[in-house]
């Protein structure tokens, strides 16, 4: 009988706040009655933590929505919310694809799958219908979020996108002073233009900064953006006016942007080929000399934020028309001293006169106009920040995302208007509100469970948390030192840390208290483990030695008084030296046997009571880094730098099994601690390549992978009753992995492995990669080849063939039923017997399954000779006049992508003329119906207007009128009164 396993499958995941990987978005609170609380602007902090989007509340430190789609494993990239629906937000993974978020339901609208590598950036346009993409791919794909497809890709860049904006000139600003003297219409378009595509401002890393005629779709215009190197970051001021781009050495160059040139181009007035839209106004240099990753203007405009990877935000300040003539007006008087001082002959007599003319504020250098304001230090260094939008226009507010996992929002006073202060000092700001409680600063290094696997704790260089494994919440959260190891010691009231200067620490948990400090190494303690009775534990040093130490209740002396306290104590009992650095020690379940690895690549083994040396074990090639024994103290099992497992006999010390078990060093392993289920020879192993694996002991097999994790693996341990495990990472995350009830058994599992090997190297090779000598199109297909593609492809190709065997087989059995009446029913596919349906039906029923984004790419992979089966159902569509938009997109996109076929065939000519009449007679149906419906909503309308104003006769107005005309003429005058 082929034997089963039950499958471990990831459940929860904490302690992460934020990810380095993502940027931030600060978002007002929704329905907030206390107006109190409305005032304090914490509002909310919306931020990637490894595949899921967090929902922070800023001032609780709660989280109050948590978004994941369970078909993605990819880490999040980059967030942005639309402004014209405040619910809706566009995700970008590290795998390319783009998730569309409602955040009200917390569920995917939309996926999107273009880009070959990571998203880094995206920008939605103003009125939310359009969403731009910015990958490390080098390329930019605008996508159409009501019709839900790809528009198109432009490829112009040689490096990963930075920075994307939407530019829309509104059109009613090329007024009188423009070239062509028309102007605008009501609308605000020019000539009744309707809406414009308008253009893409983009910045890379290749330094260059672009601008894109989104109508034609190429570039107008290109610039280097940076004199020293990349563009790391775009700020686009709110009203589109100007921008900011920003380089390494902490450069930041300002451009201004021509609204009026790019209006006009839109409208098709300007005729100006050489007319440049981009203007650079001169270079700020920041106090930071790293490199700028980040820039965003203040949404009032005023002021702007930036910063680099170092802990520190810097404010500018934009400066009023009154302020930079000021300041021109001291520059001109300073000019005009200088000059008297010189006047011995050659200094300036117009100068000197005051003759010299006014500085205009388009020519006043830029370091006049912005100006810097305060530097923010924070906690960590910074990630990514967004400015907070308070009710007050006194203060600011700034959110920042810290690399250390952590929140911080800022509060900023801001500038009064016209406040004259002799000396400019920088204002005093505060952190008003933290995110931190719910994680760990640095890399959690040890994890342990309590017996009744109802705490866990996890500590890290500086502070040690417990949390509610089943709630995930942390109830304590105490200061210690360098963690390298950790325990709970019996009655889970004590928590014992390790650390790396040779202390062992011991906490009590109810009072969050430090009780003893015990100075036991020389050097980091680099293990400890309790012994299986309870009442001694041991640790192992990087100083040569392993120390034992028994558990005891002293009774202490209350100063002053006779009364005694009792108060727990360490006792150090043996001491145990070898020849090498301790780098794990393990107890054998029945108490007989202890086992250490040695930095000489070895494992001893010494009986307890005697500590004398029973085996050696040889054979990794590397350190030994962590092992664990069975329950039934018959196997060890030893994980090395070296990347390999090995199994061992504790009898003889012989070595089962070596197997290369991960891509990197692992760093533990843990037995299942019990044998319930005949699984007490199962254990699991972490590593630094991001996986755990289940392996099976005695069959010397891997079960199964437990992928999730971003970072490398540092600390895991098993709950004493094994139905789960808990990992802690480099990603900051803790992640909790529970049995379930589903059975797996190897082969199914290998068979997955090299089915999901081939699908990979399946959509790898239909990428069409440029070879490296040809010259890339500037426009291409916004498309992506994936597996969903592939599938929706086949089940067209399937329902074609399908259909049009059907379709026929029922033309012939009706012809025939005209000529013999009792003719029995042809012979149909099961399916339409089934669900009693028509071949068309049937195919429209497929081709509407497949999500509108995958379309397109799904009908790329139908070959040519598949295209007539479609038309004649693309026919049949048109004139039953069944979901008319989905025919003509259809049939557009087929006809582009076979154009040259489609013309040189003569079988195809009749078809598309019937398809042309059906579908002019259904456009011309649709048409009229829209026409009809605008008609009497415009009628409802000016009733409604009608009913909700009243005339009355102003008197006043009316005597005053017949004054004037005599009293023959008498005029009324009328107030409209809404």
């Amino acid at each position: 009988m082929v034997k089963s396993y039950l499958k471990y499958e990831h459940s929860k995941t904490f302690g992460l706040i934020t990810s380095p990987s993502s940027n931030v978005l600060w978002t007002p609170d929704e329905n907030v009655q206390n107006a109190a609380l409305r005032q304090s602007g914490a509002g909310r902090a919306i931020v990637g933590a490894d595949e899921e989007v967090l929902c922070w509340d800023v001032k609780k430190g709660e989280l109050l929505s948590r978004w994941r789609d369970k078909d993605c494993v990819a880490e999040v990239t980059s967030i942005a919310r639309s402004t014209a629906d405040p619910d809706v937000y566009a995700v970008g993974y590290g795998d390319g694809s783009i998730r569309i978020w409602d955040s009200s339901i917390s569920s995917v609208v939309v996926s999107f799958n273009g880009h070959r590598s990571a998203v880094n950036i995206l920008a939605f346009d103003s009125e939310g219908s359009r969403l731009a993409s910015g990958s490390k791919d080098t390329d930019v794909v605008v996508w159409d979020l009501i019709a839900e497809v790809g528009l198109f890709k432009l490829r112009g860049h040689e490096n990963q996108i930075t920075g994307i904006h939407f530019l829309q000139p509104d059109a009613a600003t090329v007024g009188d002073d423009d070239e062509t003297g028309q102007s605008p219409t009501p609308n605000g378009t020019v000539n009744g233009t309707h809406d414009q595509p308008g253009f893409l401002l983009t910045t890379s890393k290749d330094a260059k900064i672009k601008i894109w005629d989104m109508s034609s779709q190429h570039c107008i215009e290109t610039h280097i953006a940076q004199s020293n190197g990349e563009c790391w970051a775009l700020g686009l001021s709110p009203d589109g006016s100007g921008c900011i781009t920003a380089g390494n050495d902490g450069e930041l160059r300002v451009w201004s942007i021509d609204q009026k040139g790019l209006a006009s181009l839109a409208s098709h007035i300007s005729q100006d080929t050489n007319r440049k839209y981009l203007q650079e106004k001169g270079t700020l240099q920041r106090q930071g000399k790293d490199r700028t990753t980040g820039i965003t203007f203040h949404p009032r405009g005023k002021y702007i934020a930036a910063h680099g990877s170092e802990k520190a935000i810097e404010l500018w300040r934009i400066r009023s028309e009154s302020e930079v003539q000021k300041t021109l007006a001291r520059k001109r008087k300073r000019r005009r001293e200088k000059a008297v001082a010189a006047q011995d002959g050659t200094g300036d007599v117009d100068l000197v006169n005051g003759d010299d003319k006014g500085d205009d504020l388009a020519t006043a250098d830029i370091i006049d106009v912005i100006v810097p304001y305060v530097i923010v230090r924070t906690d960590g260094k910074v990630k990514s920040v967004d400015w907070g939008r308070g009710s007050s226009s006194k203060t600011l507010h700034l959110l920042s995302a810290n690399n250390n996992n952590e929140l911080e929002l800022y509060s900023i006073p801001s500038k009064p208007p016209e406040k004259k202060t002799k000396s400019e000092e920088p204002p005093e700001y505060s952190r008003k509100f933290a995110v931190d409680m719910p994680g760990h600063r640095t890399d959690v290094r040890s994890v342990a469970l309590s017996s009744d696997d109802r705490m866990l704790a996890s500590s890290s260089n500086g502070s040690l948390k417990i949390w509610n494994v089943r709630t995930q919440s942390c109830i304590r959260t105490i200061d210690c030192g360098y963690a390298l190891c950790s325990s709970f010691l019996p009655g889970d009231k004590i928590v014992v840390v390790g650390n790396r200067n040779g202390e062992l620490e011991v906490f009590d948990i109810a009072s969050s208290t430090l009780i003893e400090t015990v100075k036991a190494h020389e050097g980091p303690i680099w293990t400890l483990h309790v012994h299986p009775d309870g009442k001694s534990m041991a640790t192992g040093s990087a100083d040569k030695t392993a120390k034992f130490f028994n558990f005891e209740v002293a009774e202490e002396e209350i100063p002053g008084t006779k009364r005694t306290n009792p108060r727990f104590k360490l006792v150090h009992t043996r001491t145990l030296k070898v020849s090498n650095d301790i780098l794990s020690l393990r107890f054998s379940p029945d108490c007989r046997l202890v086992a250490l690895s040695l930095l000489d690549n070895t494992v001893k083994i010494f009986f307890v009571d005697s500590l004398k040396l029973f085996l050696n074990l040889y054979g990794h090639k590397l350190p030994v880094l962590n092992m664990d024994i069975s329950y039934d103290s018959k196997l060890i099992v030893t994980c090395s730098a070296d990347k390999n497992v090995r199994i061992w006999g504790l009898d003889f010390g012989d070595c089962h099994k070596a197997f290369f078990a991960h891509q990197d060093s692992i760093m533990q392993v843990a037995f299942i601690p019990h044998n319930q289920d005949g699984n007490g020879h199962h254990f699991f192993s972490a590593s630094k390549d991001r996986m755990i694996k289940y392996w099976d002991g005695d069959k010397f097999e891997q079960i199964q992978k437990l992928e999730g994790h971003h970072g490398e693996v540092w600390a895991m341990t098993v709950s004493r009753t094994g139905e789960f495990l808990v990992t802690a990472s480099h990603d900051k995350s803790i992640r909790i992995w529970h049995q379930t009830d589903e059975q797996i058994f190897l082969e199914e599992e290998r068979e997955k492995e090299l089915e999901e090997l081939y699908e990979n190297t399946l959509t790898t090779s239909l990428e069409q990669d440029e070879e490296p000598g040809a010259e890339k199109a500037e426009v291409a297909a916004a498309g992506k080849q994936t597996t969903e593609t592939l599938m929706g492809g086949e089940k067209i190709m399937e329902a074609l063939e399908i259909g049009i065997t059907d379709l026929e087989a029922m033309q012939e059995w009706n012809q025939t039923k005209g000529r013999q009446t009792n003719t029995g029913p042809p012979d149909r596919h099961p399916i339409f017997l089934y669900t009693n349906t028509s071949a068309e039906a049937h195919v429209l029923t497929v081709v509407q399954k497949i999500k509108a984004a995958a379309l397109q790419d799904a009908l790329l992979v139908l070959p040519f000779s598949q295209v007539t089966a479609l038309f004649t159902f693309l026919q049949i569509w048109a004139e039953k006049q069944w979901n008319i938009p989905l025919t003509c997109r259809i049939l557009f996109f087929v006809l582009k992508i076979h154009h040259k076929q489609i013309v040189a065939s003569k079988t195809m000519r009749p078809m598309l003329d019937g398809i042309r009449q059906y579908l002019r007679r259904a456009l011309q149906r649709q048409k009229d119906e829209m026409g009809f419906n605008l008609a009497a909503l415009n009628f409802v309308g000016s009733r409604m207007k009608d009913k909700g104003s009243k005339d009355y006769v102003d008197e006043v107005i009316w005597e005053e009128e017949v004054e004037k005309t005599g009293k023959g003429k008498k005029k009324r005058g009328f107030v409209d009164i809404a």
